[in-house]
């Protein structure tokens, strides 16, 4: 499940970043061995995290981040014009509103398993890709620029995603080797990456449904900021009734996080999620529903 972020509705997702920013040290610090800037408290954050870029997370079936790229223009500072030069051997770096540099991409290989099933290694790095091209194209982006080390190049030929071309040279970059590699982000290559996972639904979680899989007081804050929407929703069968009383708000909530934490399947998920924005439309056609039976 992939949900994006980016500096319009960050305020609302601190607790996925934070985790993703986590999950960034544990990889390029601890396992790679990068020089890169990380907190006391275990976070892995440099300049380029205050140009507000877009992120693209993947969360597993608890909510938790298990997968995460960062997408920067390359029309101002960028890892390979400011960090990687050393790679681009003396060529010029890409400059243009239509390219983007995707950087930091990583996945939990701790909290995910093997094979190629749901909440996987390669599962999870598939829909991360797809997630990552198709908000790209979503933007008007035609090429991503990305740096990468030589597993996950061949990563990407694996998951039939290999690179069109390549700039400058490899690198030496901690324990391992820095290249920089080109993307086209057309439907074709979507298309094969879906055929080679198996991945043939919709990945894009609506920020509604990544917040039903928070912890409740992560909800309930997001909840409160402005111009976004409330998690109070109206249940169907099996649901907590709202007519109970206002307690019902946190039971519809667990409801909605258990039915998308229990999917089995995709097919399982796609319903689980389309219960939970059957809720919210009800929710906002009647904002006063709940309010109205509790009292």
């Amino acid at each position: 499940m992939i949900i994006v972020i980016d500096a319009v509705n960050a305020h609302r997702f601190e607790h996925l970043l934070d985790e993703m920013f986590r999950l960034r040290k544990r990889v390029f610090a601890d396992r790679l061995g990068w020089d890169v800037e990380c907190t006391e408290d275990g976070r892995e954050i440099d300049p380029f995290d205050d140009l507000d870029p877009g992120y693209i997370l993947g969360l597993d079936d608890t909510g938790h981040v298990v997968a995460c790229v960062r997408a920067l223009q390359t029309t101002g500072p960028h890892m390979l014009s400011e960090v990687f030069s050393d790679i681009l051997d003396g060529e010029p770096p890409l400059r243009s509103p239509s390219i983007w540099e995707s950087t930091r991409f990583c996945v939990d290989t701790e909290r995910l398993g093997r094979g190629k099933a749901r909440n996987s290694v390669s599962y999870a790095t598939c829909e991360l890709m797809i997630g990552a091209l198709e908000y790209a194209r979503r933007s008007g982006i035609s090429d991503i620029v990305t740096v990468i080390d030589p597993v996950m190049d061949r990563v990407l030929r694996r998951s039939d995603c290999a690179p069109y071309d390549y700039l400058g040279k490899r690198t030496p970059m901690g324990k391992v080797s820095a290249l920089a590699a080109l993307l086209d982000c057309t439907e074709e290559r979507i298309n094969r990456i879906r055929a080679f996972a198996g991945i043939g639904h919709d990945v894009q979680l609506s920020e509604e449904a990544a917040l039903a899989l928070a912890p409740a007081t992560v909800a309930d804050h997001a909840g409160d900021q402005p111009g976004s929407r409330d998690m109070s929703v109206v249940a169907r069968n099996d649901a907590p009734d709202p007519r109970a009383g206002p307690a019902s708000r946190a039971a519809l909530r667990d409801y909605c996080r258990g039915q998308i934490r229990d999917a089995r399947t995709a097919e399982d998920l796609d319903h689980a999620l389309a219960l939970v924005e059957l809720l919210l439309e009800e929710e906002r056609q009647d904002p006063d529903r709940l309010s109205r039976a509790a009292g």
